[in-house]
């Protein structure tokens, strides 16, 4: 799984009294700076949120799961099914014509995908 947005912008609150006499006790908005209050991740429309590389056996376990986790976040969110091999830019159909060639390294995807530039 890979993570491509983190929470690194920090929401501040800047707490008021909005009771009787409150005007002598809050000082308006002298050093309204405010405590941080969270954190969020700031997302441009269409920006990939998440990405999870899974064998083909279990990809409709995953996509049930995405699609009961897309509610947490705000906003339209979609699901969409890469045609490439793990997180490489090699298209499926290309790596398994290249793996039967034998011009795949056995490792991580990256290392095959470099085994591959350099043939």
């Amino acid at each position: 799984m890979h993570v491509h947005v983190h929470p690194f912008h920090i929401l501040r609150i800047n707490k008021m009294l909005s009771c009787a006499g409150a005007d002598s006790s809050r000082l308006g908005c002298m050093g309204a700076w405010g405590k941080s209050y969270g954190t969020v991740a700031q997302v441009n429309i269409g920006q990939i949120i998440l990405s999870i590389r899974c064998k083909d056996s279990n990809a409709h376990v995953i996509q049930d799961a995405l699609r009961l986790a897309r509610y947490k976040f705000p906003g339209r969110r979609k699901i969409i099914i890469s045609k490439k091999w793990g997180f490489t830019n090699v298209n499926r159909e290309e790596r398994l014509r290249l793996k039967e060639d034998k011009r795949v390294l056995q490792g991580p995807p990256e290392a095959n995908l470099r085994a591959q530039l350099r043939a």
